[in-house]
C-alpha cells in the first residue's frame, strides 16, 4: 500500500490541559489549553488527517492517564481524523484500552525498548500498520521512562534494527535536545535512521517552518509531527498540511 507523507499536530495532554514541554523538561512547561476536545476539533476543521495524543502524565508513571480523553476525542474527530496514542502504554491491557478508546495507532516506547517481544505481540495482534514506536534520542541513545536523566538508555540504532526484526514497520524518532525549542529538526539523526532502510521513519522535535518539512520530507521521513510551532502561530497547519502534499 502506498502512503503518502503523514502530517499529525500533537496534543500533548498533562493534568488535562493541552501543554508543551521544552526538552521533555516538566519544568519548562507551557498550557495552551484546558479543552483538549476543542483543540482536536480545530485542528480536523483545519485538515489534520492525523493527530499526535501523548499521555504525558502516563509517560512519567508508566500508566495511562488520560483515556477518557482519549475517547473523547477520537469520538468528536475519528469520523474524520486518525487519532495515534502514545504514552505510558507498557502493558498489553493497556494497548487493548487505547484501543478500544479508538485510536487508530498506538506508539509504544519504554516496554518496547526493554523488550522488542511487546511489541512483536502487539504488532502480531493488531497489525504493523496499527502500531509504531517511538525512538526518543539523546546523545545517540535511545531513551524511554519520560525522558528523566535517569531512564535506561540503548543505541537508538540499533533499538530502530531490534524493532524491526521484531515486525515494527513505523518509527517516530524524536531528538529530545530539540524538542519543543523551534529550532529545526535534527536532519543527521534522521538521515541515519532512514538510511537504516529498516521502516518508515516519522520526524519529531524541533519542526518550525514549512522548509523543516521539506526537509525531513526530502531526506525520506514519512511523516513529521508538529506541536509547539502551530500553538504558537509560527507556522499554520493550512501551511504545514500543504508543504506536507507537496510533490
Amino acid at each position: 500500500m502506498t502512503r503518502g507523507f503523514e502530517l499529525l499536530p500533537a496534543i500533548d495532554l498533562r493534568g488535562g490541559r493541552v501543554v508543551r514541554l521544552q526538552q521533555g523538561d516538566f519544568e519548562r512547561e507551557t498550557t495552551y489549553s484546558d479543552d483538549p476536545v476543542s483543540v482536536a476539533v480545530a485542528f480536523a476543521a483545519g485538515g489534520a488527517e492525523w493527530l499526535h495524543v501523548v499521555d504525558l502524565d502516563g509517560a512519567r508513571t508508566g500508566s495511562p492517564a488520560h483515556v477518557a480523553t482519549t475517547q473523547a476525542i477520537t469520538a468528536a474527530v475519528g469520523g474524520e481524523v486518525r487519532v495515534e496514542v502514545a504514552g505510558g502504554l507498557r502493558t498489553a491491557a493497556g494497548v487493548r484500552r487505547a484501543f478500544a478508546a479508538g485510536a487508530s495507532r498506538v506508539v509504544l516506547g519504554t516496554a518496547a525498548l526493554r523488550d522488542p517481544a511487546f511489541a512483536e505481540a502487539a504488532v502480531n495482534d493488531y497489525g504493523t500498520d496499527r502500531v509504531a514506536v517511538a525512538i526518543d534520542v539523546r546523545d545517540g541513545r535511545a531513551s524511554g521512562d519520560g525522558w528523566v536523566p535517569s531512564a535506561a538508555t540503548s543505541d537508538a540504532l540499533q533499538a530502530i534494527r531490534r524493532l524491526a526484526d521484531a515486525g515494527v514497520s513505523t518509527f517516530e524518532v524524536t531528538a529530545i535536545e530539540r524538542d519543543g525549542l523551534l529550532e529545526g529538526p535534527d536532519l543527521e539523526l534522521l538521515i541515519r535512521a532512514v538510511g537504516l532502510k529498516r521502516g518508515r521513519i516519522i520526524a519529531s522535535a524541533g519542526i518550525a517552518s514549512v522548509e523543516d518539512i521539506a526537509a525531513v520530507r526530502g531526506i525520506g521521513c514519512a511523516g513529521a509531527i508538529v506541536g509547539r510551532a502551530l500553538y504558537e502561530g509560527q507556522l499554520s497547519l493550512r501551511d504545514a498540511l500543504s508543504a506536507a502534499a507537496a510533490s
